[in-house]
């Protein structure tokens, strides 16, 4: 019995160090190539988001020099064809911080995405994901993963949030366009827009307010009832919205702590760290495309956002993401000074419009002269379009930032089931 006891040990041993034997890691041709057009591709796609900013502000130029001549030259003429615009040209670029613009940044991430969980899992050896740099960058990924989950689910929120913001604009823009317009119009109006603007100019910590959102859908819930014309139902959905946000994290819950979280160890690898180096690019990604979501959209305590994580920039697919880093961080800047709600274009532009149309509505007289006439269809057409912009876009983006979720779901469970396969892989076998 001795014997036999000592002899099951010894294999046991035998069994251990075979299957904890390390093998020397070696980067194949294809596993270079993939990881640099993973680079490569990174680059390109942030740099088609840098220059959708750097042309915007040229494209509006251009068109204006473009309108400037064709007038000139109608005026010119007496030829009827020549009152007509010969000339078409390209839509504009969506403006940095837009909805469009965020859209296209969630389409990049991913794609981004898909190309960095082929790098890093297809075809590799299991075993690597055991191994130095792997052992402790794949953990440290996963965490950051639940975190940006938080983020997603704070954003859609949000999302929630201005959609309400949209509706009451909405009613302004329906009391402003009633022909004649008289008093009740302006005041409805005004009492709209107040209740708006209320609701933006609230810090973000007391927006985690329960009892705040409650007295605050209490005093909108007249407007709720009319939006849509099923008064029971828009009442319990108004209130539901602020619910839901209000409910969904924490009061202690913080998107600026989260994201300083994220970017803690956020570490570029060392040289030769070859199988690092994917795990870095699409870490650098997911921190900058939730601090850029965070900042844009209303979210629960955002104080020192401005705070950057440092890329090194002597990474070149980093120099777009750095660019749009800083052009970000130098717009908060301005926010925090301003108060604004967030970044998000249409938001500004909204709140621009509607502190305006306020100032209109308390000092309306009927009859109106024909300059205020003017200077009031002029604001009124740009809120009509800001929630143009709003109805067509919120949507589609609150159904990319859950792809987004679902993504990272998927991509965590995947890398889960790798980690799976090694635990199984190093037990030792039974004799």
């Amino acid at each position: 019995m001795p014997a036999t006891d000592n002899q099951g040990s010894f294999l046991n041993r035998i069994s251990i160090r075979r299957n904890q034997f390390i093998p020397i890691e070696t980067c194949n041709d294809q596993e270079q190539e993939n990881l640099d057009l993973l680079q490569r591709h990174v680059a390109d796609r942030f740099a088609d988001l840098l220059y959708i900013h750097s042309s915007t502000t040229t494209a509006a130029v251009t068109n204006s020099n473009s309108n400037e001549h064709s007038s000139a030259t109608a005026a010119a003429t007496d030829s009827p064809s020549a009152t007509h615009d010969t000339h078409t040209h390209p839509p504009s670029p969506p403006q940095l911080l837009s909805i469009s613009w965020f859209r296209n940044l969630l389409d990049t991430y991913l794609c981004c995405e898909a190309e960095f969980k082929a790098v890093l899992v297809s075809g590799r050896d299991p075993s690597q994901f055991s191994r130095p740099p792997l052992d402790r960058l794949i953990p440290d990924f996963l965490e950051r993963s639940i975190k940006a989950l938080d983020i997603c689910n704070a954003v859609t929120h949000g999302i929630d949030l201005v959609q309400h913001w949209q509706k009451l604009a909405q009613i302004a823009l329906t009391a402003l366009n009633q022909t004649p317009l008289g008093e009740g119009q302006v005041r409805r109006a005004r009492k709209a827009l107040n209740t708006l603007l209320t609701s933006m100019v609230f810090d973000d910590k007391e927006n985690a307010n329960s009892n705040f959102h409650g007295r605050w859908t209490e005093r909108t819930r007249s407007f709720g009832r009319r939006v849509g014309g099923g008064g029971g139902n828009n009442k319990d959905r108004t209130g539901g919205n602020f619910r839901s946000l209000s409910w969904s994290v924490a009061k202690s819950w913080s998107a600026s702590k989260q994201i300083q979280t994220m970017s803690a160890n956020l570490a570029a690898p060392r040289g030769g760290e070859t199988t690092a180096l994917p795990v870095y690019i699409m870490n650098t990604i997911v921190v900058f495309v939730m601090w850029a979501l965070v900042a844009a959209i209303p979210c629960q305590e955002r104080n020192g956002l401005a705070t950057h994580f440092q890329v090194p920039r002597n990474l070149s697919w980093a120099q777009p993401i750095i660019g749009l880093q800083e052009k970000i961080g130098e717009e908060w800047k301005k926010k925090e000074k301003k108060g604004t709600v967030g970044l998000l274009d249409e938001l500004q532009r909204m709140e621009k419009v509607a502190h305006s149309l306020v100032e209109f509505a308390d000092t309306f007289v009927f009859p109106m002269e024909e300059e205020k006439e003017a200077e009031l269809a002029a604001q009124v057409a740009e809120l009509a379009e800001i929630c143009q912009k709003m109805e067509e876009g919120l949507g589609p983006l609150q159904q990319q930032v859950r792809e987004v979720f679902h993504r990272i779901v998927r991509s965590r469970a995947e890398v889960l089931d790798v980690l799976d396969q090694i635990t199984k892989m190093s037990a030792p076998v039974p004799y």
